[in-house]
């Protein structure tokens, strides 16, 4: 059931009705007016004014402007008077005349549309037609125009571009059979130096590449032999740093933070020059909480990333994460975004 618009207003004149429809917030694409003789239907769901005129109106000549939240319709009057009202009175009663009013109003307002539909149409299909017949009238003449050479000499002009084309290709052939043939070829062999890093060598740090490559060699030699006699109780594989970086590994991974902990911690205590034990250690530290713990070994990591080449710079990247994000979780931001742009 549409709400009723009540809160609308109206002026005239000798020869036309003004109405002003107040839209409460409705959209202009929203709204639909239907007008007729006697009848005006302003419709913007859930609202609806409708108008059961008091005089009959030049459909023809009215006009609705739908804009700043108003909807502003001008009536012209078919005779030149002042209107009492604007609406016929109704009661009741009236309630079969205003359903007969309002239908036949719909009714003649479909009929006006259909009316239109189709008087567009058949403009539409003149149109079409008069653009066929000028262009079939334009052929013709063309058709008809002297300037057109005949058959034969079409003929003729074919028949002297087709020699000419088959002469032009045989003197084409026989220029490439005068060619000599191709020369013997040949197998060159080239040697690259051997370079263990893949930078260019004209962008390359070589003496600082091979300074981290004897770090990390001697580092693999390094173990703590004191601690080894002490842990003569595991199998060797269990003294391996290597071993127990795997563990700790598979233990982050799990989520077992402690146990990566201790695997980390205990390879640390048999060889202390391998970054990369301190760099995970710190990322289990992070997990729990342990944020000073954290930042001394990402620190720690950074330091035997040392120098910086591209071999370890993924490494560096990594504990530099790790000991900026300590920072922030710290409420320690400058510090954090330092070791940013330090990396």
């Amino acid at each position: 059931m549409p709400l009723l618009v009540s809160d609308y207003s109206w002026t005239q004149t000798d020869s036309t009705v003004y109405i002003n429809v107040p839209l409460k917030g409705a959209k202009a694409r929203n709204v639909d007016i239907v007008c007729t003789e006697e009848y005006l239907k302003v419709s913007f769901p859930p609202y609806l004014f409708e108008s059961f005129l008091f005089e009959p109106v030049d459909e023809d000549r009215s006009s609705a402007k739908v804009g700043n939240g108003v909807a502003l319709i001008s009536l012209p009057k078919k005779t030149n008077k002042h209107w009492q009202q604007l609406m016929i009175n109704t009661s009741k009663n009236d309630k079969e005349k205003n359903k007969e009013i309002r239908e036949r109003a719909l009714l003649r307002y479909q009929e006006k549309l259909s009316s239109e539909s189709r008087q567009k149409a058949e403009k539409q299909q003149k149109e079409k037609k008069y653009a066929l017949e000028t262009m079939m009238k334009v052929t013709l003449c063309n058709n008809k125009c002297p300037n057109v050479p005949p058959i034969s000499a079409l003929k003729s002009s074919w028949t002297y571009n087709n020699q000419k084309k088959v002469n032009s290709e045989a003197k084409s052939n026989k220029k490439k059979a005068d060619l000599p043939p191709p020369r013997i070829s040949g197998n060159i062999q080239i040697t690259f130096t051997p370079r263990v890093f893949p930078t260019a060598l004209r962008e390359s740090r070589v003496a600082e590449e091979e300074e981290w490559l004897n770090k990390q060699a001697e580092a693999r030699r390094t173990v703590n032999s004191e601690l080894v006699e002490e842990l003569k109780d595991l199998t060797e594989e269990q003294r391996n740093p290597d071993w127990l970086k795997d563990k700790g590994d598979k233990c982050f991974a799990s989520g077992d933070y402690l146990g990566a902990v201790n695997a980390y911690s205990l390879a640390i205590r048999l060889n202390r020059k391998i970054p990369a034990l301190y760099s995970n250690r710190a990322a289990c530290h992070l997990k729990l909480k342990n944020l000073h713990k954290a930042i001394e070994d990402a620190s720690q990591a950074l330091d035997l990333l040392t120098p910086p080449v591209a071999a370890n710079a993924a490494a560096r990247a990594r504990a530099s994460v790790r000991r900026g994000s300590a920072f922030c979780q710290l409420q320690l931001y400058t510090e954090g975004l330092l070791v940013a742009m330090i990396r």
